[in-house]
């Protein structure tokens, strides 16, 4: 497995990742991690890797687009001197050139979300043991619907990134459309966003398969 004894990852994100977690950072007793992707993966590391200590931080905030995200990245993730970091945004920078289409000024368009992205990436890549880029995502399976042609665009935005900076690509677009195969995404999400504990853990699935994690792993 990637991760150590005692090493942090921070989670940063938007309502995908923030799912009902203590804010600004979420992490510790009762419900502070909130109950997206980010407590499944806490929940597997300690059930498969019991004598490995990971603090597990959710730095999510609903509603967040990257450009909410780069404004409080250094708050809420930089300072908070994690071994790890995730990121998990862009969902919203799409959404509301669609659900918002005559307020421009709340949307992040493609050329300013890479801008967004990158910065952040800069910012604490010297400082950190590994970035998991996670791409946004629509659980959309036609490929010509609109607003998934268009997060594909964002899709893409990350996927070059964390190939230009050594980033882990977590391609979360391409996962749910496996698995669409096999289910419509009505039976994980009814707005085709917001993922129920089904649709979390298929993305904490996906993420821990990007960590080295051995589902047959046994303690010494």
């Amino acid at each position: 497995m990637l991760f150590e004894n005692m090493d942090r990852i921070v989670f940063a994100g938007d309502s995908v990742t923030d799912m009902g977690s203590a804010q600004p950072v979420g992490e510790g007793l009762f419900e502070n991690v909130g109950h997206s992707y980010v407590r499944i993966v806490e929940n597997m590391l300690n059930t498969w890797y019991p004598e490995v200590k990971v603090r597990v931080t959710n730095s999510g905030i609903s509603g967040n687009t990257s450009r909410d995200l780069r404004e409080r990245f250094k708050r809420d993730v930089i300072d908070l001197n994690p071994a790890w970091v995730s990121i998990c945004i862009g969902i919203n920078d799409v959404w509301r050139q669609f659900d918002s289409p005559a307020i421009p000024d709340g949307q992040v368009m493609p050329e300013e979300y890479e801008s967004n992205l990158e910065s952040m990436i800069l910012s604490v890549k010297d400082q950190v043991n590994g970035i998991f880029l996670m791409t946004p995502y629509y659980m959309e399976p036609n490929p010509e619907d609109w607003m998934r042609k268009r997060m594909d665009e964002y899709g893409a935005i990350c996927k070059k990134l964390a190939e230009k900076h050594g980033c882990i690509f977590v391609d979360l677009q391409e996962t749910f459309n496996k698995y669409f195969q096999y289910r419509h995404s009505a039976y994980i999400a009814w707005d085709r966003v917001h993922p129920n504990l089904i649709g979390a853990t298929i993305i904490a699935k996906e993420f821990l398969s990007h960590c080295e994690f051995d589902y047959n792993h046994l303690p010494d």
